[in-house]
């Protein structure tokens, strides 16, 4: 009788645990979590361990459909698996690409504010970040009066034809991202990619060794996510005067046509943050707070973050934001959700012009009791207890209706 594959290992002793070096990456990531110097609170913990388990539960799942022969878009990051900050009022996608293939990225689009692309490779560090050349929004496009559109990836060629773009060398992953204004009324389009030299056939059936590989490529995903969001702050944030904004800038390693302005708060009992922002004429101008993990607060059921859409204009033209624990009766509060300190994040998208300074945030800490006396149009700004629900009520629904769990 002919001995099976099963038998032979299990006479050779106990496989090898193929998750081994994933359980070590988890491992790591609790002791640098459990040990951040920014901790004040078991909220604090407690939020760092749930950015844990959201991330571990999206490297598993990306490390499965990291399909280099099969691309397919996946979602890279959202409101239960958060990382770099995401922006509320966006849907990211990626597909994993190799310079040297061609792919035809199909899709329609929707009648959100900002639809673009951006070819990645490398890594987050101090002094490099991914390049942000190969990124572009779709007025680049031919775009059908369906909404249809197609374009190609690939290789560099000396002629390219429309709607050909050059990976380059390097390129590793292609990113896609969809931008609400109004989160109500807007559509998310759709978008598919397939590799030219592989459609029509099915890609190559896991076996123990690929297994293995996934495992492992897993953990090097985690430890290297955890790592640099971790730090990312450290870097770009955490060495400017707290309660202040930078001036506009370019993101680094971002779009070409988006500018943001940074800074990083700490608020005791009592204290509020009056922001002072001009309303763009870019299609999009947004604000949130992020916690110290480096990841948006929670969106959906509070009003973390506000964009040029949603928040209340006044009628000299600007916006006024009110940054607070407590609650100040206005109709653009930014709830902190109890957090003492955090990431701020202004992002101009879909720009034709420079964003100077003068068109930049101002902030200033004050009392939340003095919150009136510091808003030139209080009155206009006030509202009470049933209009902040229906507020809350419209965010809930309208996220429900963009994206599923």
């Amino acid at each position: 009788m002919a001995v099976t594959d099963a038998e032979s290992a299990a006479a050779d002793g106990p496989r090898p645990l193929l998750t081994a070096p994933f359980t070590a990456a988890v491992a790591e990531a609790e002791k640098l979590i459990a040990s951040a110097e920014f901790i004040d609170t078991d909220a604090d913990l407690a939020e760092g361990y749930d950015y844990l388990a959201g991330s571990v539960s999206a490297i598993l799942q990306l490390s499965r459909a990291h399909s280099k022969s099969h691309p397919y878009f996946v979602t890279s990051t959202g409101p239960y698996a958060k990382m770099g900050l995401d922006n509320p009022d966006t849907l990211y996608y990626h597909a994993t690409v190799e310079p040297d293939a061609t792919y035809v990225v199909r899709g329609i689009r929707g009648s959100t504010v900002d639809l673009s692309f951006q070819v990645l490779r490398g890594d987050y560090t101090p002094s490099a970040v991914p390049g942000g050349d190969d990124a572009f929004d779709d007025r680049r496009l031919d775009i059908a009066d369906d909404g249809t559109y197609e374009l190609t990836f690939g290789p560099a060629l000396d002629d390219p034809p429309p709607n050909y773009f050059a990976l380059g060398d390097g390129a590793s992953m292609l990113a896609v991202r969809e931008v609400y204004g109004d989160w109500h009324s807007e559509i998310k389009g759709s978008v598919t990619i397939e590799r030219v030299d592989t459609v029509g056939t099915a890609p190559v059936e896991p076996d123990v060794a690929r297994m293995a590989k996934r495992y492992a490529i897993a953990a090097k995903m985690l430890t290297a996510r955890v790592h640099t969001w971790f730090n990312f702050p450290k870097w770009f944030y955490l060495d400017e005067p707290v309660n202040s904004f930078t001036a506009p800038r370019r993101t680094p390693g971002g779009l070409a046509t988006q500018y943001s302005s940074v800074g990083h708060y700490q608020l005791a009992d009592g204290e509020a943050m009056i922001i002072t922002v001009p309303k763009s004429t870019a299609p999009y101008q947004g604000f949130q707070l992020g916690s110290m993990w480096y990841i948006s607060l929670d969106y959906v059921n509070h009003q973390t973050s506000l964009n040029s859409a949603q928040a209340q204009v006044d009628p000299d033209g600007m916006i006024r934001l009110v940054v607070s624990k407590d609650n100040p009766g206005v109709t653009n509060w930014i709830e902190t959700t109890g957090r003492r300190r955090g990431i701020l994040q202004f992002r101009w998208q879909r720009t034709d012009d420079a964003i100077g300074p003068e068109l930049g945030p101002t902030a200033q800490v004050i009392d939340v009791g003095d919150v009136a006396a510091h808003l030139p149009y209080y009155a206009d700004n006030v509202i009470d207890e049933a209009g902040w629900r229906d507020r809350i009520t419209v965010r809930q629904r309208a996220f429900a209706w963009r994206m599923l769990g």
